[in-house]
């Protein structure tokens, strides 16, 4: 069982995810959606099925992603020879560039090749579907493997090569250099469905990377400051991607634990509309227009289901559903002994206020994009934010952190709410005669005012996270990338220094005091990165850039924390606002650049 998150790399067909660990096992594959049941869950428990494919001797493993793709290549070296095992999960045949991710197959593909020498390799495909509930017969029919009980049923393509045991497939090949064997597993609903057309695995393969790096070519994000780590962040932002809604999951893992043996276990499959304008900048700035035209398509038609006298909730399914209750899956043991393991997100029924000034920002962001957007219901709707903005900001709230004991007036969810009064204000031609300017400015006036003077402590010599509080919280390095205070005023440059002071660790940021053992949160740093190029310290932005970027694992990703010391990556992988905050930090330091050399 894989101990080290860093071990994890990333597949998707911008509909659901896999998982595969450094040793070639497919520890992790939902189906059908993000959060969808996975029919391989060794990552959280051992007994919860896999598919391996793997050299018998001893080997020392290097991996990457082909370029521009989302499609891995592992290579293990024996000592007799080198296997190179190449995964995906593929897209519909001919998809290409923004069509990527809108249909696709529900199949993973595993290509295996011997490049030098002769490798004896073990083959295992163990479903055990419903996150390791369902444990289905494996049966051998038609020339292919397939799964018998449960709500779907697995198809293998494998050429003939496995046996059939009661409960899995297995096979050991002896390959020698040049010889390639192809496996391909299909999904499909249904108790009883009936198998699809099967796929050839090695067609499916070169189909899906022409279908990535057709979108990646479309995708260049101009940097000079970690160009790969931008590129690949792009892509792992894509790879996020529900395409059917346009909606962007945090992670496509659960319960990776926030602290290793620790409770705080999340399940991340669920799109935030926290991190929505920060998205949506990121996006634009990959010139990705089509997707942030279709993201805020999707924020604006989930969050307008919610009834005016209720809260605008702050979590969705990827298809903009709204009731994800949290449950505990008492039969897994865990990652690395980490329970309970979650499914859903109890953070659906808190009060956020932020979340108003993230679609309001959004809106305002997409610019000339917004104008095929902008019809009589995303109107109201819109207006209907900036009207709950004066009226709640004020209002206790969970605050970004959605911490679950008690409420409180958050500087960041207050600031927000001035970004979507003065959002809504900017907007005002575009929204129509319910905009209520002079309403929304004396609110919006109001807000910063009291925001400036109350979060503002004099002892600490920093802006605080809640109004007349005393404890440092790094999501106020949010505040000068909305545009509420200027990155270069006084108290700005004094809060930074502050939190470096008390929340840094080893060059990263921890989110908050009084956290205990939990670890740096990238995302702060990549924020305090973008705040020092604002303030044109160009130097120290680069400086932390770098230094959040380093925790990436040897694939580029990130997760949403680090060791501050091992710079191990922590938590659910990969991380959508770890990735963003380092795509809004290069391009706030590519600004700042332009300017001095200007």
């Amino acid at each position: 069982m894989v101990e080290d998150v860093g071990d994890l790399a990333f597949l998707s067909d911008c509909q659901t995810a896999a998982i595969v660990t450094r040793d070639g096992s497919v520890a992790w594959w939902p189906g059908g959606r993000f959060d969808g049941p996975s029919a391989f869950s060794s990552l959280l428990d051992p007994d919860a099925g896999h598919f391996t494919i793997a050299p018998v001797e001893p080997s020392s493993t290097t991996r990457w992603y082909l370029e521009g793709t989302l499609v891995l290549c592992t290579e293990h070296v024996t000592r007799a020879g080198t296997l190179r095992v190449t995964d995906a999960l593929v897209f519909e045949p001919g998809a290409r560039g923004h069509d990527i991710g809108l249909r696709s197959p529900g199949a993973l593909v595993r290509v295996v090749e011997v490049v030098d020498g002769t490798v004896e390799v073990d083959v295992a495909m163990v479903p055990r579907l419903e996150y390791g509930l369902v444990v289905p017969r494996v049966r051998r029919e038609g020339g292919r493997v397939r799964s018998v009980g449960g709500p779907e049923r697995l198809f293998l393509t494998d050429g003939g090569v496995l046996d059939v045991a009661e409960a899995k497939a297995h096979g050991r090949l002896v390959l020698s250099r040049g010889d390639r064997v192809g496996f391909a597993v299909q999904r499909v609903a249904g108790l009883i469905a009936s198998a699809p057309a099967a796929l050839d695995p090695h067609t499916a393969l070169e189909d899906t990377i022409e279908g990535w790096r057709s979108w990646s070519e479309q995708h260049r994000i101009p940097t000079d400051d970690v160009p790969a780590a931008v590129q690949r962040s792009a892509c792992v932002l894509q790879g996020l991607t529900y395409g059917p809604s346009g909606a962007i999951v945090a992670a496509p893992t659960t319960s990776l634990p926030e602290v290793p043996g620790g409770e705080a276990n999340w399940d991340y499959r669920y799109a935030w509309l926290r991190d929505a304008s920060l998205i949506a900048r990121a996006l634009l700035a990959a010139s990705c227009a089509d997707e942030g035209r279709r993201y805020f398509r999707w924020m604006v038609r989930a969050a307008v289901s919610c009834r005016y006298s209720e809260h605008v909730q702050i979590v969705f399914g990827a298809g903009g559903e709204r009731r994800i209750e949290e449950t505990e899956l008492d039969h897994l043991a865990g990652f690395v002994g980490s329970r309970p393991v979650r499914v859903g997100n109890a953070a659906w029924r808190q009060r956020q206020h932020d979340v108003l000034g993230e679609v309001l920002d959004v809106a305002l962001a997409l610019g000339d994009e917004l104008a095929g957007e902008i019809d009589d219901v995303t109107a109201g709707f819109l207006c209907e934010l900036v009207d709950r903005a004066a009226k709640d900001w004020r209002e206790p709230d969970a605050g970004v952190w959605e911490v679950r004991d008690r409420d409180r007036v958050h500087t960041t969810s207050a600031a927000m709410c001035w970004v979507a009064l003065d959002r809504g204000l900017r907007l005002a031609d575009a929204l129509g005669d319910r905009a209520d300017q002079a309403g929304w400015t004396r609110a919006r006036d109001e807000v910063r005012s009291t925001v400036l003077d109350r979060a503002w402590n004099a002892q600490r010599g920093a802006f605080t996270g809640t109004l007349d509080g005393d404890e440092l919280d790094t999501s106020v390095l949010l505040l000068p990338l909305v545009g509420f205070v200027d990155a270069v005023d006084p108290r700005m440059q004094s809060t930074m220094a502050a939190i470096e002071e008390h929340l840094g660790d080893h060059g990263l940021l921890r989110r908050l005091e009084g956290r205990g053992e939990e670890g740096a949160f990238l995302p702060s740093t990549f924020w305090l990165s973008a705040c020092h190029a604002l303030a044109g310290a160009t130097d120290r932005a680069r400086e932390a850039l770098e230094c959040a970027a380093a925790c990436a694992n040897d694939l580029g990703l990130l997760a949403e924390m680090a060791d501050p010391v091992t710079r191990r990556p922590i938590g659910n992988m990969p991380q959508a606002l770890s990735h963003v905050g380092l795509i809004t930090a290069a391009r706030c330091l590519a600004e700042a650049q332009e300017e001095v050399a200007a």
